[in-house]
């Protein structure tokens, strides 16, 4: 919301469904502390060097922090904040014994947290084993071997997570809360929560400009404010009725933070060509280059937008490479998108995945 009003917390709590988002499992509530300690149990050795086991700390902070002020889970209708399935989240093992040395290490650091410089919301710092699994983001036998070389904690996410990180201490514990101001909002509404409707109504129209411009972030929800959000609503499918209740609240959200997923994702400077994103040849597995690139770089941008669309692995990335994790990316986007699901990239393909890319990138993110 208004980055310069809303900052990020340490929530008391934190609400964690024990399976997949969509699974009828059981979601409890525990100290937030107390869920870092079990995830960090449940993914690190306590044998590990101080300095590997607090890299990965402060990142499994992170994306769990990022996932709770982004507010991912209860902007898409769910009434939990993170899961504990490993294929989308971290692990968390309800009732299992902690580490005592890991322990004390998150009751020292629980208040740290990782971002972007330039960005106000936590990183969602991804990791994974590094030897079964390989992910764009934090490799934790990795960490331990580079801290066996003397890496600090700093160093080793800084190696993974590039040089244009910082490290947030001290962050404010506080009670948490869903950002739904809990009745609606409409013509005549006054208040802070109207001013961060329209602060989202005007940044998120940036990338959707059939959205009209509010003039005055003032807290007054008039007629300009009105318009804006039966335009929004009808942009993205809602009912168009100029109210903002929790489904077209949560909608903005969602669309918001998609948009700073993206801002992030452009500040690590990846440019092309307009014709290396409209004359792409077909593209197949196993293939590598500067096309290859440019793919991963839209599929990158949907999956900020789009849930079903994994990102690419950083490895492939960063090779250029059309490896496994690129396929399941393309299978995923000709999924979404209604195609023939063959993992390979003809005409018809990449210009759905071009198409929905500009739909979102209209203009420039700044």
């Amino acid at each position: 919301m208004p980055e310069d009003r809303v900052v990020p917390y340490i929530p008391e709590t934190i609400r964690v469904h024990l399976g997949p988002p969509d699974s009828n499992a059981q979601t409890v509530t525990v100290p937030f502390s107390e869920y870092i300690k079990n995830v960090a149990s449940s993914e690190i050795y306590p044998t590990w060097s101080n300095s590997a086991i607090r890299a990965n700390i402060l990142a499994q902070i992170s994306y769990a922090l990022n996932r709770v002020y982004l507010e991912y889970y209860p902007s898409r209708g769910y009434d939990f904040d993170i899961t504990n399935s490993t294929t989308i989240d971290q692990s968390f093992v309800y009732g299992r014994t902690i580490f005592e040395n890991i322990s004390n290490i998150v009751d020292d650091i629980f208040d740290n947290y990782i971002r972007r410089e330039g960005f106000v919301e936590p990183l969602a710092a991804k990791y994974c084993n590094g030897t079964t699994s390989l992910c764009d983001g934090l490799s934790q036998w990795g960490s331990e071997n580079l801290a066996a070389r003397g890496y600090t904690s700093v160093d080793i996410l800084k190696y993974y997570y590039g040089n244009n990180i910082e490290l947030v201490v001290d962050t404010p514990v506080a009670s948490p809360g869903e950002s739904y101001p809990g009745t609606p909002l409409r013509l005549g509404s006054t208040g802070s929560s109207v001013e961060t409707a329209q602060f989202m109504l005007n940044r998120i129209r940036k990338n959707f400009p059939l959205i009209p411009e509010i003039p005055q972030v003032d807290g007054v929800f008039g007629g300009y404010t009105e318009e804006a959000v039966r335009v929004f609503q009808q942009v993205f499918g809602l009912a168009v009725d100029g109210v903002i209740g929790r489904s077209t609240w949560y909608k903005m959200v969602q669309i918001y933070t998609g948009i700073l997923r993206l801002a992030e994702l452009n500040s690590q400077g990846q440019t092309f060509t307009e014709s290396e994103f409209t004359e792409a040849d077909v593209a197949y597995p196993g293939e590598s280059g500067r096309k290859i690139e440019a793919l991963q770089y839209l599929l990158n941008v949907l999956a900020s937008y789009y849930p079903g669309i994994p990102s690419v692995p950083q490895v492939e990335a960063d090779a250029q490479y059309f490896g496994p994790g690129t396929e399941t990316s393309v299978l995923a986007a000709q999924r979404q998108f209604g195609l023939v699901q063959d993992g390979i990239v003809g005409e018809d393909t990449w210009y759905l995945i071009y198409g929905a890319y500009k739909g979102i990138n209209q203009t420039s993110v700044t």
